[in-house]
């Protein structure tokens, strides 16, 4: 298992949120690596952000690693294209009403190629989508990271630099 981490943590209001976002799949190419470091660097004054990397096989081995690695409370995410589909400022809403209701660790999910089993989807706590584009597995956790350091910079109501 590969881990992204950044150490210093951030606080959204009182409460020091946390972030994981759980792939299955290794990025290899170092193009997505870079992209992947640039958006944890940018996020590491918004929050405490991981990327945990859970090997590729068949559905039922990476449900079995991804319900094992999950923590026991906090929000579920799935990206699901079968999700509801959220603009940057739903995204934004949403990770800003965890945080208010003290929910200091939200998980998001990108699953596999094959997609993921019943058991992950019933363990999110919710399915969401950027819409009805299939995204490459290595493109879809770049622009996740994106989406959510835009909605830290919607939340604290700062511009974004493109």
């Amino acid at each position: 298992m590969f881990l992204f981490k950044l150490v210093t943590p951030a606080r959204l209001g009182a409460t020091m949120l946390r972030i994981t976002i759980f792939a299955v799949g290794k990025l290899k190419e170092q193009f997505w690596k870079d992209a992947v470091a640039e958006y944890l660097k940018r996020l590491g004054g918004y929050a405490k952000i991981e990327v945990r990397e859970l090997p590729d096989s068949n559905a039922e081995k990476e449900a079995a690693a991804l319900l094992s690695a999950l923590p026991e409370r906090g929000p579920i995410i799935l990206m699901d294209i079968r999700g509801k589909e959220t603009s940057s400022e739903g995204l934004a809403q949403k990770i800003d009403n965890y945080a208010l209701n003290s929910d200091s660790h939200i998980s998001f999910i990108i699953g596999g190629s094959d997609g993921v089993t019943k058991e992950v989807k019933q363990r999110a706590t919710e399915r969401i989508s950027f819409g009805p584009i299939t995204l490459p597995h290595n493109l879809a956790r770049v622009v996740l990271l994106e989406q959510i350091y835009r909605a830290f910079k919607i939340i604290r109501h700062e511009p974004y630099h493109k």
